[in-house]
């Protein structure tokens, strides 16, 4: 089957993609923001984001019957950890450079904290300085790194639930699927900050209500991509690929 999976290039527009989100979800908004809700709650309490791929694929899943015009119930959510192991797999793209990268800046702060304590309490600035414009760099580095990751990621989980792939096999399609529509996944990404930030500012933790959205619109991009079984109109598309 994966080798026949079908995907669009030049679709997807972004700002369109998180309308078209927003009104997928806004007569369930409640409904989806609580699934929303405790999805992240699951992700954050399994120890080093080993929850992040089912509770991910329980909220797609969720969004999918939507999508389909199904009714839909809280506790379809709970359907995502039936693909915890493709989750977990695909997520490890994710979980295993973040923690060689704490261990990374950990080393990075420890070199200061011990080149201050062998000076005596009267530290080399120079060294002092230049170990601190390390650090620097390693953190725009490695948040460069975690983004692009992200980006490569982001069909991974419809992927998934859609057509029951290995993690594996759905984080390669989904990473050439970003790469064949670079410019619209940038632009989803960007979206997606402002959104989360336009949040943060208006209520302090306005990130909450605006992840339904997110997700929505990052799932009707998805649909555009790939079009599954009742592709949309012909005009949506441009160049088309697939997966080989």
């Amino acid at each position: 089957m994966m080798n026949e999976i079908e995907f669009k290039t030049g679709v997807i527009k972004p700002v369109e993609c998180m309308k078209e989100g927003w009104q997928l979800i806004k007569d369930d908004y409640w409904l989806i923001f609580g699934i929303v809700f405790v999805g992240m709650l699951l992700a954050g309490l399994i120890p080093l984001g080993l929850g992040i791929g089912a509770s991910f694929c329980g909220v797609y899943l969720v969004l999918f019957k939507k999508m389909r015009g199904e009714n839909i119930e809280f506790g379809d959510l709970f359907q995502g950890f039936n693909y915890f192991i493709p989750g977990l797999i695909s997520t490890l793209a994710l979980i295993i450079p973040a923690i060689i990268s704490s261990f990374l800046l950990w080393g990075s702060m420890m070199a200061i904290f011990i080149t201050i304590n062998a000076s005596g309490g009267q530290p080399d600035e120079t060294a002092i300085f230049t170990l601190f414009g390390v650090l620097m760099v390693e953190g725009v580095i490695i948040s460069l790194l975690m983004g692009c990751l992200h980006a490569l990621i982001m069909f991974t989980y419809p992927l998934i639930v859609e057509y029951d792939l290995s993690g594996w096999e759905a984080f390669k399609l989904s990473a050439r699927a970003v790469w064949k529509n670079l410019s619209g996944v940038v632009g989803i990404i960007l979206v997606e900050f402002g959104l989360g930030l336009l949040g943060y500012i208006a209520l302090g933790f306005g990130l909450y209500f605006v992840l339904p959205i997110m997700f929505a619109g990052v799932l009707v991009a998805y649909r555009r991509v790939f079009p599954g079984p009742a592709p949309a109109q012909p005009n949506f598309y441009g160049e088309g690929g697939i997966y080989n």
